[in-house]
């Protein structure tokens, strides 16, 4: 379970990035709704604790229980569905209360799933690119993803995207990749032409109406368009240097309250308003680093299940964070996603913490260079 590991090995780099990060979330947070402040102060001081505890755990024991990773997962999954104990907050049928405890599966289930990965494909690793493996991985990726979709679409396309990057990182043929890419392109573009087509069930009318404002934001500009584009402006008006933190400008588009959740998915609106272009580029770059420091864990890993651990992380950061801030900026329709480890949301930061917690022991654990 435990390994003597050398301390010059830690990932001490990977540690500061996330830990300014999730800093800056809990400085906007204050400013955007300071009630839930002190709850996102305990949820990133916890998360660190378990990133930290983790680290020293061997992966490769852990990964031993993947099934029961999986099935916990889909069980979590179903409860949200089936259960009384799913709870619907704001129209969306996202989280579990038990005893209390209010949590939300579907972010929990990113990580699990790349832990699950990482174990079934290293072990499978040597026939990954027979048409019988990649269809088994595919029906176990899809039943989870049936569960999320039908809960969260946005966080369903992010658990895709991390499972191509998973698939990828194991070892998929690039040959491979390349078909499915060529096949995927235009069956996506006529699914979605499909989909905002007033008569079909593929999407629901709230999801149908997001895409269609934002190819057409000025029609929708009082309605399902109003936040993005006031988010754009609050960005604006940051310039360079930003309005201040908790200013008390009336031109000040938090102040004002034009952004519904500004803790959560539209905290970037927040910290571009305040600090400016160099708030909004130091979260960025921060962002990019992580991703870019799990990629670089990854190719030091000493087995392919390290390193779809370490990528996998990585393109969850990436994937999510340029979500998040796609749709802040209007460039994405909008999601609903929280930006890794900045967005108010305890499942979310502690998940993530988590999960990087085993990144820092793939680099514990990391085949030295010669």
């Amino acid at each position: 379970m435990f390994r003597n590991y050398q301390i010059r090995d830690y990932d001490f780099k990977l540690v500061l990035m996330v830990t300014a990060l999730s800093i800056i979330g809990i400085l906007a947070i204050g400013s955007a709704q300071e009630s839930v402040q002190a709850k996102q102060v305990a949820g990133v001081v916890a998360g660190a604790f378990l990133m930290v505890v983790i680290s020293f755990f061997n992966y490769n024991w852990v990964l031993k229980f993947y099934w029961l990773m999986y099935i916990a997962n889909i069980a979590l999954l179903a409860l949200v569905k089936l259960s009384p104990a799913g709870d619907d907050s704001n129209g969306a049928q996202r989280w579990l209360e038990i005893g209390g405890l209010r949590f939300q599966p579907s972010e929990t289930a990113k990580i699990l799933l790349i832990l699950f990965f990482a174990q079934f494909i290293m072990k499978y690793r040597e026939k990954l690119n027979t048409v019988r493996v990649i269809a088994i991985c595919v029906a176990l990726v899809l039943i989870p993803w049936w569960f999320v979709y039908d809960q969260d679409l946005s966080t369903s396309l992010v658990i895709l995207a991390v499972f191509c990057v998973v698939m990828f990182a194991g070892g998929i043929s690039m040959k491979l990749v390349a078909g499915v890419i060529a096949v995927a392109i235009p069956a996506i573009a006529l699914v979605v032409s499909i989909a905002l087509q007033p008569d079909n069930d593929l999407l629901k009318d709230y999801q149908r109406k997001r895409i269609l404002a934002f190819i057409n934001p000025e029609e929708y500009a009082m309605t399902e368009a109003y936040q993005q584009m006031n988010s754009v402006t609050a960005i604006a008006s940051g310039q360079l240097d930003g309005k201040g933190y908790r200013n008390n400008e009336i031109t000040s588009v938090k102040n004002g309250n034009f952004i519904s959740e500004a803790q959560t998915d539209f905290i970037f609106a927040v910290i571009g308003e305040e600090f400016g272009f160099k708030g909004s580029v130091t979260v960025i770059v921060l962002m990019m680093g992580i991703a870019l420091e799990c990629v670089s864990v990854a190719r030091k890993a000493q087995d392919v299940s390290g390193r779809i651990i370490a990528a996998g992380m990585g393109g969850l950061v990436a994937v999510q964070g340029f979500f998040n801030i796609g749709v802040a900026v209007c460039i994405m329709p909008n999601t609903g996603l929280p930006l890794p480890f900045v967005s108010y949301g305890l499942t979310s930061v502690m998940s993530l913490f988590m999960g990087m917690g085993f990144v820092l022991n793939v680099r514990l654990q990391a085949r030295k260079s010669k």
